[in-house]
């Protein structure tokens, strides 16, 4: 089963609100530790109120549909936890299924859509749109 899929089904089993934002923290405090030399200013997302980095690398393989690995990290908890959705969601995946990525379905499957403030759904968006960009760059060589 998928990191993104395990995601999922334990929300299915999250009734309220609280008992969600409490697991996006837990989902974020599991996330890989970025080391400092890659918190850069060319890998921060522009567009997030909190601090947020973001590494893309691709694998060896198909030139036209490379499958893409992420790595990211936010100064502030229930973003690194959206951080770590979205890396559950993409990294590990071609190219092509990430630039197909629907943010707004994912977090309205979770039930987090609605309970996002416009800050935080805006800093997903910037975030998504940055990793939709490397893989287009990627796919294209």
């Amino acid at each position: 089963m998928s990191k993104l899929q395990t995601i999922i089904d334990d929300f299915e089993y999250l009734d309220d609100w609280e008992d969600r934002y409490r697991y996006v923290i837990e989902i974020g405090k599991a996330l890989p530790e970025m080391p400092q030399a890659e918190r850069t200013d060319a890998n921060k997302v522009k567009g997030c109120a909190s601090q947020v980095w973001l590494v893309a690398e691709t694998e060896a393989g198909d030139p036209g549909d490379p499958v893409m690995l992420f790595r990211g990290e936010s100064d502030a908890h229930i973003v690194r936890g959206l951080v770590a959705i979205v890396l559950a969601a993409t990294s590990g995946q071609k190219a092509s299924a990430v630039e197909a990525l629907d943010e707004v379905e994912l977090m309205s499957r979770l039930g987090l859509g609605e309970h996002l403030s416009t800050q935080r759904a805006n800093g997903l968006r910037s975030m998504v749109a940055r990793i939709k960009a490397h893989a287009m760059a990627a796919r294209a060589g």
